[in-house]
C-alpha cells in the first residue's frame, strides 16, 4: 500500500515518458502522411509532365516521318543525294527512341504512385 507513495517519483517520470512517446508517435505518423502526400502529388505531377511531353514529341516523331518521306521523294527525283536521306532517317529513328523512352517515364510514374498509394508487393 505504501509502495506507491514512496515510488511517487518513478511513477510520475514513466508518466511523462509515455506522455512524451505518444506526443513523438503523433510527429511521426503525421511526418509519413505529409512526405506520402508530396510523393504522391510529384509522381502526378511527372505524368503530367511527361503526358505533355509525349504529345509533343509524337509531333515531333510525325514531323520527321513526313521529312524521311519528302526527301525520299527528293531523292528518287535525283535533287537530293543519299546522305540528306540517311540523316533523316537517323533523325527520325532517334526521335522515335526519345519518344520511347518518354512513355517509359510516364509508365514508371504511373508505378510509383501505385507504389506510393500502398501498392500490394513487398
Amino acid at each position: 500500500l505504501v509502495a506507491p507513495l514512496i515510488n511517487r517519483n518513478a511513477i510520475k517520470a514513466e508518466y511523462l515518458t509515455a506522455g512524451a512517446k505518444q506526443i513523438q508517435a503523433v510527429y511521426n505518423y503525421e511526418r509519413t502522411l505529409v512526405n506520402a502526400y508530396i510523393e504522391v502529388a510529384n509522381q502526378l505531377s511527372k505524368i503530367q509532365n511527361t503526358a505533355k511531353s509525349y504529345g509533343l514529341k509524337s509531333q515531333q516523331v510525325d514531323a520527321l516521318n513526313e521529312s524521311v518521306q519528302i526527301s525520299n521523294n527528293l531523292f528518287s527525283s535525283a535533287r537530293a543525294d543519299y546522305m540528306e536521306v540517311l540523316l533523316t532517317q537517323k533523325d527520325a529513328l532517334e526521335s522515335k527512341f526519345e519518344l520511347i523512352e518518354t512513355k517509359k517515364q510516364q509508365m514508371n510514374a504511373f508505378v510509383n504512385v501505385y507504389r506510393a498509394l500502398g501498392g500490394g508487393w513487398n
